[in-house]
């Protein structure tokens, strides 16, 4: 039950914050059940770009709409290990047993993790008595075991041929391939060994994480400077305010009029002012946001991740890395958002123009590099 308290946050989706059912993989490395994903874009058509929900980096649906997202393998891998590790989940029916209806079948106790099947204890014994099975890595449902050990025992299977394990690389089409693949469609190509490229990999991802690391300082360092021109603007407004109330108080009678004209005209620069800068700062903490998770993500597929999930995961993960440090959009709206000055000029004379009486309001803006 620990274990399974620990793999909270890696199995449930942030659309429904349930169990994920059919996990997708986005080009920005987050993951949601496809269902969710296909009700976020149920109004798009194929070519039509969809925003991530968390991020919202957008990618372009293909013709066959969300259904063409990468499955996530290490979240449904994740997913298996915690079914397996809770004991307090309803107990399943082995899936070796003979009988037709369930109800004939006896509870599952172990899991073979290279047949990828749920055994009871008759089966188990039967399983290690054939020599093609009896050296096969098994856990006991409800046993207490680190992610690490389970990921290293579980096969990475190849999607195309059934029970074919994943050992070779094409470092040509940039995929984990198995030996009937190579065969088929590979033995041209250049290949290597998946351990070794994922090696490559782990130190690919190592490198991408650290300039990573550099993005999301530059990412704080705008947000304290942005905070900063909002609080100087708002001590600014403040200040002029009470300039404003003082000089309109020595002229009430003939001024009230417009002393409420200039106080709307104040505020309607102030609220601009706020709704630019908010909209910036939700910007940049996106951007934040997008590159904490990705070396979140990033992390637990280097550390954590078999060869196959890293090899499978590696050129999507570097070039999203690439998009994460490109911060000249957000740098130029800084740049085109500037520092503003709001000042009021007053008079000390009366006169029949009761704006150059009481003064005028006006707004400065200069941007940045200017």
């Amino acid at each position: 039950m620990a274990t399974a308290k620990k793999l909270d946050d890696t199995t449930e989706c942030p659309i429904c914050t349930e169990v994920y059912t059919d996990p997708r993989l986005l080009p920005c490395v987050h993951t949601y059940c496809l269902k969710c994903i296909e009700a976020w874009s149920k109004d798009k058509q194929p070519g039509d770009e969809v925003a991530c929900p968390l991020c919202r980096k957008e990618f372009t649906l293909s013709s066959n709409g969300v259904g063409d997202l990468p499955k996530n393998y290490l979240v449904q891998q994740f997913l298996l290990m915690k079914e397996l590790s809770t004991v307090e989940s309803k107990p399943s029916p082995c899936e070796a047993c003979t009988g037709d209806e369930v109800s004939e079948k006896k509870a599952a106790a172990v899991y073979c993790v290279e047949c990828q099947q749920k055994l009871c204890q008759t089966c188990k014994q039967d399983h290690k008595k054939f020599k093609g099975t009896s050296r096969h890595s098994v856990v006991n449902t409800g046993d207490k075991f680190e992610k690490e050990t389970f990921l290293e025992a579980l096969p990475a299977n190849c999607d195309r041929h059934t029970g074919k394990r994943l050992k070779i690389y094409c470092l040509e089409c940039e995929l984990a391939i198995c030996m009937m693949c190579y065969v088929k469609a590979h033995n041209s190509h250049k290949c290597s060994d998946v351990k070794e490229v994922a090696g490559e990999f782990r130190n690919q991802m190592a490198s991408d994480v650290e300039k990573t690391t550099v993005g999301a300082e530059k990412c704080r360092e705008m947000l304290k400077g942005l905070e900063k021109e909002k609080n100087d603007f708002s001590k600014q407004v403040a200040k002029v305010g009470i300039e404003i109330s003082e000089k309109a108080e020595q002229l009430k009678q003939m001024i009230d009029v417009y002393k409420e004209k200039l106080m709307n005209e104040l505020s309607s620069m102030n609220q601009k002012r706020m709704k630019e800068i908010e909209s910036l700062r939700e910007e940049i903490e996106r951007q934040l946001l997008s590159v904490e998770n990705y070396k979140k993500y990033v992390d637990e597929v280097k550390q954590k991740g078999t060869a196959c999930h890293i090899t499978r995961a590696a050129r999507g993960l570097h070039d999203r890395a690439d998009e994460l440090l490109m911060f000249g959009v957000i740098e130029r709206k800084l740049t085109d958002l500037g520092h503003a000055d709001v000042t009021f000029t007053s008079s000390n004379y009366v006169i029949d123009d009761v704006k150059k009486t009481l003064g005028q309001l006006r707004l400065n803006t200069v941007k940045g590099g200017e």
